[in-house]
């Protein structure tokens, strides 16, 4: 019954993130990348990767890349460790840990608030070169050592060609 109820999870991710693939423009010429998936009921299972597929074409520009993150104000913890996976368009594979603050020392949430919802974008790396062209595979992963993480409502990613 568990694995049913993860295999449908995970499918509803996946179609997700399709969706969202379909209406966005992935090209990371001059218009780059911004794009969010919704985790489902804000319940994040710790085997659930949340995909992103990323066409670039230009590896001489320098782009800002990093996360933007949607999570209840209920949310547990004042941080969020993540494993971003990436897969590279030669086949190359590399995984980073990353903390996402979700919160200020003295207990304050940071980010945009919109009712019981914060919203923020993390900056992972402001000056980032393509070393390849082709399409980059990114998923990140929930990395908090709690089976179904609570409170994350959304993911995402944004690439941003900088001047």
């Amino acid at each position: 019954m568990r694995r049913q109820k993860t295999e449908g999870r995970r499918q509803k991710i996946l179609a997700i993130a399709i969706v969202g693939l379909l209406f966005s423009l992935a090209g990371c010429g001059s218009k780059g990348f911004d794009q969010r998936v919704i985790i489902p009921e804000a319940k994040w299972a710790m085997e659930e990767r949340v995909p992103f597929d990323v066409t670039v074409n230009d590896t001489l520009g320098v782009y800002s890349f990093g996360m933007s993150l949607r999570h209840m104000e209920n949310y547990r913890y004042s941080n969020l460790y993540v494993f971003l996976h990436t897969t590279l368009p030669n086949g190359n594979r590399m995984c980073d840990t990353i903390q996402c603050l979700l919160a200020a020392p003295d207990g304050r949430w940071v980010g945009k608030s919109s009712g019981s919802m914060r919203d923020l974008r993390i900056t992972l790396n402001p000056a980032m070169r393509f070393p390849l062209v082709g399409t980059y595979h990114f998923e990140i992963e929930q990395a908090m050592r709690e089976p179904v993480l609570k409170g994350i409502s959304d993911v995402g990613l944004f690439i941003e060609k900088q001047p």
